[in-house]
Formats: structure tokens, C-alpha cells, sequence
């Protein structure tokens, strides 16, 4: 075995540079990255990769795009599969690694394709459902719009988070016909605006970002009688202007140890990390803190826990930090690096 490194690859949008994925080196001792590669792709609004490491899969203007992970991190695609639909926003797997689910904000809908385990391949379309409801009909949160889907980590439900009309969906999956069936419904607080979710390592809680109320709202998850349950158990803000117009909480990361989560917050220009209780999954804040660039649309701790990176999507930059745990306080670390509309950030763990 060779010795082990890490890539990042950052999806970003493609008003004049058709290669919508940059691929990285990672220089973990320093806290920096350096440009390897890219990928000629569209739009690619986001990234996700199968939980066995082997491909990458992307939103783009077609529908989604598959890709192999090389030894070296690079990326060599596999093929093209239509979405039925509107541009997806989010893209995330099963933990058997056999079917993809897409998010649609622009038409409300969730996707579900199947994928061959042998090849990595996307292959055809199994369901589409299509979110109903209104929302408080102010500004844009009228509507469905499904901002994130992800399966509970015992591969039984499917959560999708709609910011438009103040849910989340859950539904139970078929993993034979990759189907889903509505089985509950979290109601967030009106005006909540729930855009990402994630769930502890062991599973046990569900984490939900609000844009418009600028808080994580934490859930504690089980099972009984075959039927899912959802408590709020904390809600936390991710800043200290949550009830300020203008600030809109966007990404939710957690570390690859599962002890730390990383959201931002737009309009502000912030970042916040949270330290996960592993005892009862609660939050506690431990610093919200500029980023020094225009909207982070992502936010991301380096796999060391040591340093952190933030997409910067309207100044077209990532800014980087060193992460001092024990003062609860980032520092600047080296200039910013330059890139077009960037929209979220994978870190991957290659052989060098």
C-alpha cells in the first residue's frame, strides 16, 4: 500500500469556464491546496461520492454525470443520465452504494436512479416524486423547493429537506425497486427554511440548517415498529444576528471524525463550528467568525480538524484558516486562491 494523501474536488459553476470540477492537492501540514486537474462539465452545482471511494457523481445542466476515481484523485467519466427534469441542486447515495438521489429545487421534485455496483455507471430512473404545499408565500419560500436528500445512516429512509414549504419528508425506500413511499412529515418552525441535513456518525441525530431562521435544529432519530421518529431535541444559532434581515445560513458540513460541524452564513460572511456531544448529539458553538470573501456558499473543515477552507461564491474565492481548538478562533492562513462560482468542496483519500 502507498502512502495516503488527499484531493479535493470543488464543483463550481461555468459562466465562461466549461471545466465545472477542479481537482486539488491537498497539502495537509500547511493547510493549503494546489491545483492538479479539471473536468469539462456544466454547471456542476454539486458533488458527492459513493461511500466504497470509487466514483464521483455530478450535477449538470444534462442531469447527473458518473465518474471513476483514479489511484491519483483524478477523474475519468463513465457516462450521462437524464434527470426528467429541472437542474438538480443536490446529489447523495445509498449506503450500498446502488441507487442516486437527486434533489430538485427548481421543480420540486426528488429523483431516484439506479446505479450499477459493478461499473459505478447511472442508469435508469426508478421513481420522481413530486413535493406539494405552499409555504408562508413570502418571497421565494412559496413553493416546493427540495434543497437536500439523504438516506438515515441504517439505510431505511430517505429525508428530504424542502426550504420552500418548511419540511422534511421522510420516506421509506425500496431498495428492490428503488422506490419510496411517504411515511412522516417534520414540520419546521414557519419560515425556517430548512436547506441541508446530515446525520451523526452513530446515526442517532438528524442535523437541519435553516437559511431564513440561521440556526441548527437537532433531532434525535429511532425506530419502533418498523415506523421512524424524529424529536427536536436543540435549536441553535448559527449566529448571533440570526433575527437579522440579510443573513441567510447556507452549508452544513460535518468533520470526517464526526465531532465537529461547519455551517456559513451569507450576508454576514461568516463561518460557525459546532462541537457534536457524542453523549446525547447536542451543539455547542464554539466561534462564529468572518471569512473574508462574499457569500459562503460551503464551508469545510480539513480532514485533520487543523484547518479550514471556505467557498466564497460571489467574490469567486476560497479563503483558508488555521483552526485554533483551544481558543475558539480561526486565523488567516496564506491568500486567497481564485476560483468561479464555487459550490461545495469533497475531500477524498487517495494513495500517492
Amino acid at each position: 500500500m502507498g502512502k495516503k494523501k488527499h484531493v479535493a474536488y470543488v464543483s463550481t459553476y461555468t459562466m465562461g469556464d466549461e471545466h465545472g470540477i477542479k481537482i486539488y492537492d491537498v497539502d495537509m501540514k500547511n493547510g493549503r491546496m494546489k491545483e492538479k486537474g479539471e473536468v469539462l462539465i456544466s454547471n456542476s452545482s454539486y458533488v458527492t461520492i459513493s461511500h466504497n471511494g470509487k466514483y464521483l457523481y455530478s450535477i449538470t445542466d444534462f442531469g447527473v454525470e458518473s465518474f471513476n476515481i483514479l489511484k491519483d484523485g483524478t477523474l475519468e467519466m463513465i457516462n450521462k443520465a437524464s434527470i426528467n427534469g429541472m437542474r438538480g441542486c443536490y446529489l447523495s447515495t445509498d449506503y450500498e452504494d446502488r441507487y442516486l438521489f437527486c434533489a430538485g429545487y427548481h421543480d420540486g421534485k426528488i429523483t431516484v436512479l439506479r446505479l450499477d455496483p459493478e461499473t459505478g455507471a447511472v442508469g435508469a430512473i426508478t421513481d420522481e416524486v413530486f413535493h406539494k404545499g405552499l409555504g408562508s408565500i413570502a418571497e421565494r419560500s412559496f413553493r416546493p423547493h427540495i434543497s437536500c436528500v439523504k438516506m438515515t445512516r441504517d439505510n431505511k429512509y430517505l429525508c428530504a429537506a424542502d426550504l420552500g414549504i418548511d419540511y422534511v419528508n421522510v420516506y421509506r425506500f425500496d431498495h428492490d425497486k428503488g422506490t419510496l413511499k411517504a411515511v412522516d412529515i417534520i414540520r419546521c418552525e414557519l419560515e425556517t427554511a430548512p436547506r441541508h441535513l446530515k446525520f451523526s456518525m452513530d446515526g442517532k441525530y438528524m442535523y437541519v440548517i435553516g437559511e431564513m431562521k440561521n440556526c441548527v435544529d437537532v433531532y434525535s432519530y429511532t425506530e419502533d415498529d418498523g415506523l421512524p421518529y424524529f424529536d427536536l431535541i436543540q435549536s441553535i444559532p448559527t449566529t448571533d444576528k440570526y433575527e437579522a434581515q440579510g443573513v441567510a445560513a447556507s452549508a452544513l458540513t460535518i468533520s470526517e471524525d464526526g465531532k465537529f460541524i461547519v455551517a456559513s452564513n451569507a450576508g454576514e460572511n461568516s463561518v460557525s463550528l459546532f462541537e457534536i456531544n457524542p453523549e446525547d448529539g447536542t451543539l455547542t458553538r464554539k466561534f462564529c467568525l468572518p471569512i473574508s470573501g462574499e457569500y459562503p456558499k460551503d464551508a469545510c473543515l480539513f480532514p485533520d480538524n487543523r484547518h479550514l477552507v471556505s467557498l466564497n461564491h460571489e467574490s469567486n474565492t476560497m479563503t483558508f484558516f488555521r483552526v485554533d481548538m483551544e481558543n475558539n478562533v480561526i486565523v488567516m492562513n496564506g491568500k486567497e486562491m481564485k476560483i468561479k462560482q464555487p459550490n461545495c468542496i469533497i475531500f477524498h483519500e487517495v494513495e500517492e
